[in-house]
């Protein structure tokens, strides 16, 4: 984004004027923008109308007092690429292009977009395509449909992909407070990125909940959220879409453990960004974050007057990760003298009936418990519904204090309720006002506050360490495929330990292998050969000359009729590596998206039955790698298993650390490697079967 652009974007999200391009449509945007309180001047282009929305209308854009900040435009496409060219000469802010039929009808749309980017100029374009933007904080509203939506001075900064679901989101009963929505639409100029990047910056953005499709510059959206992260703005995504479809490039497994989906939760967890699996999860792990804060840690203290609503807290957060602490000595027997005979002293604590709604009995409750030191606080509520509520009262006394004994202790705090419907607008309201998250839902509460704990867990990793940026896809070309000898030269340049070898022709190799000393492997060299087994082009556990110089002959008829275009008299004899602690599957492939994606597996035949792998984008850090390697089922087999000797972890570490140095050194033009398997020793770890890709 130019620097011209930038600065327009920020005349779009705070303007001082508006003007509405169109007929119908901008008049719902006078009314929204009426609705939500704008008070600047507000100046309609029509030249078949005398007013819209009660002010009065102007014949031509260029019959406007000044270039207006903001511009919401809805004409026919061809009118509004003209529009465009004269809001850009007159030197507009921003617009907001509701006009569809671009890039996303095909090839004739694409061309109009093609028009639609040179008359924008530096303009700050969203869509087209698209909704706009709802400016909460300032009180304007590009919105072409009734919105909703609340802003207690602060919120989250919702960005979408979808017009509807942005709406939808203005239109939740949760409570959620908002600062900005954004509907992008087919991003021709602003993307993604650009929106994190600008909204992070402001003040009363304290989180951003994304709706990603997918990501046109993964590079950029990479810069815009470590933006965010240093600003301290937690990132919620909600990635819909999902594909199991990998690189075009891959000829090795990679493809089946490691898709598209695997990549963008690679990149969010490199970044801190919470993934979402729902539109409702996304609004109650922001609404947590924006009035809650990010938790010191993942101990919680836990109320109820319920011993189900107890039993449901504890078991979630165990699924989770998170922790109820249990009472000390101290805390337990003061706690004993408050409680009723009828209580059991515990945390979660179900603090009963005879002591709710009094609040002299429950506020030294709940001080007691919160005093002990935890991290965050939750309490279960289900308010009556309206019309039923005289007990509200009750529970109200409750509520305040929870909020007391919880401010008194700093904690971030959160009244949830067991049914998602069973806190009403006004309840909510008031929760957010005093600084306390009104959660709807055990399940979806729980799930917020470990996402935040994770979040907080994450950012604190990665400010400690410095970060390379993401490796550039390469310019397209053809990989060529390296045969195993070549490929596991270049590693072992690296320091990364192959098995001692020879290369020799088939009538050469039973004295190659006697010199190299029995048992050996035997497997034909051929570039042609990226999977040797089905090919018959491997043998394993040779212990004789006579048994090398039967194998050579096998092997040609075998690969002769397997295809007799890879057929070679060339062989490679390696010495049997010992048995090792865990086999592993390592490949590193390059994305065209995303570069370069390190994927770690159970190898040798486990690696497709188990499906246990990781994904991590590239470069990475040590600690990446770490974090990577205990997310495996088998990584507790490293550490030795039912007597068995442990694996050298540091020395894995490293090996991994070399292949990706190696991968990333820009000179070696890798696309890919698949090492399966990796033999992880006591003492080392040894690359056993090699296929490499290079361009």
């Amino acid at each position: 984004m130019t620097p011209k652009r930038r600065a327009n974007l920020e005349r779009l999200l705070k303007p001082r004027h508006v003007a509405v391009i169109g007929g119908r449509d901008t008049e719902t945007v006078a009314a929204e923008c009426k609705r939500i309180g704008f008070s600047g001047p507000f100046w309609p282009v029509n030249p078949k109308r005398s007013h819209i929305g009660g002010h009065p209308c102007f014949a031509s854009i260029d019959a406007l007092p000044e270039a207006p900040d903001a511009v919401f435009l809805a004409v026919p496409k061809d009118a509004a690429i003209e529009a465009l060219q004269k809001l850009s000469a007159m030197g507009a802010g921003g617009v907001v292009c509701y006009t569809a039929g671009f890039g996303e009808t095909g090839s004739e749309g694409a061309e109009a977009e093609a028009r639609l980017v040179a008359a924008a100029g530096d303009l700050a374009l969203v869509g087209p395509n698209c909704y706009g933007v709802i400016n909460y904080v300032d009180r304007v509203a590009l919105w072409p449909f009734t919105h909703g939506g609340s802003c207690p001075g602060y919120g989250a900064a919702i960005i979408t992909q979808s017009g509807m679901l942005s709406s939808d989101f203005t239109m939740s009963q949760r409570g959620a407070p908002f600062a900005f929505m954004v509907s992008a639409g087919n991003q021709t100029l602003l993307r993604l990125e650009d929106f994190v990047d600008a909204l992070a910056e402001r003040p009363e953005v304290r989180a951003l909940g994304l709706h990603i499709e997918g990501l046109k510059d993964v590079q950029a959206f990479e810069r815009a959220a470590l933006k965010a992260l240093s600003f301290g703005k937690p990132i919620v995504a909600l990635k819909t879409g999902t594909s199991r479809l990998g690189s075009s490039l891959t000829v090795s497994h990679t493809g089946s453990l490691s898709g598209t989906e695997e990549l963008y939760d690679a990149l969010f967890e490199r970044l801190g960004i919470i993934r979402v699996s729902s539109p409702a999860q996304l609004l109650e792990t922001t609404k947590f974050l924006c009035v809650a804060d990010v938790p010191r840690g993942r101990r919680l203290a836990g109320l109820t007057c319920s011993g189900g609503g107890a039993t449901m807290l504890a078991d979630y957060a165990e699924r989770l990760g998170l922790t109820f602490t249990p009472p000390d000595a101290a805390t337990a027997a003061s706690l004993r003298t408050l409680l009723p005979q009828t209580a059991t002293v515990s945390n979660p604590l179900d603090y009963t009936t005879p002591i709710w709604g009094i609040p002299e009995k429950t506020r030294p409750v709940f001080d007691t418990l919160f005093a002990q030191g935890h991290d965050a606080a939750v309490i279960v509520q289900d308010y009556p519904a309206p019309g039923l509520d005289e007990s509200k009262p009750w529970y109200r006394n409750d509520t305040l204090s929870f909020i007391a004994a919880a401010k008194a202790q700093g904690l971030p705090a959160a009244v949830c309720s067991t049914i998602p419907e069973n806190l009403d607008a006004e309840t909510r309201s008031f929760l957010v006002a005093e600084g306390v998250a009104p959660m709807q839902g055990i399940e979806e509460c729980m799930a917020a506050i470990a996402a935040a704990a994770w979040h907080g867990e994450r950012r604190a990793e990665i400010a400690t360490g410095k970060r390379q940026p993401l490796v550039k896809p390469l310019p397209d070309g053809s990989p060529h495929l390296l045969d195993e000898a070549a490929a596991k030269k270049l590693l072992a340049a690296r320091s990364i330990a192959v098995p001692r070898s020879r290369i020799c022709s088939g009538a050469d190799a039973p004295s190659f292998a006697d010199a190299l000393g029995f048992p050996v492997a035997l497997k034909m060299v051929s570039a042609r050969l990226p999977h040797k087994t089905e090919a018959g082009a491997v043998r394993l556990g040779l212990s004789s000359k006579e048994a090398i110089a039967e194998a050579v002959q096998r092997m040609k008829a075998d690969v002769t009729a397997f295809n007799a275009d890879a057929l070679t008299d060339v062989f490679l004899v390696e010495a049997m590596v010992a048995a090792p602690v865990v086999e592993l599957m390592v490949s590193i492939r390059r994305d065209p998206q995303f570069g370069l994606a390190m994927t770690l597996a159970a190898g040798g035949v486990l690696v497709e039955l188990l499906e246990d792998a990781t994904t991590i984008l590239l470069p990475a850090t040590r600690p990446d790698l770490a974090r990577a390697l205990s997310r495996l089922k088998i990584n507790r087999l490293l550490d030795g298993y039912r007597g068995k000797p442990a694996a050298s972890r540091e020395a894995l570490l490293d090996t991994l650390e070399r292949l990706a140095a190696f991968a990333t050194d820009e000179t070696n033009q890798v696309a890919e490697i698949e090492i399966n398997p990796l033999f992880v020793g006591v003492t080392e770890s040894c690359a056993v079967d090699v296929l490499m890709q290079v361009r």
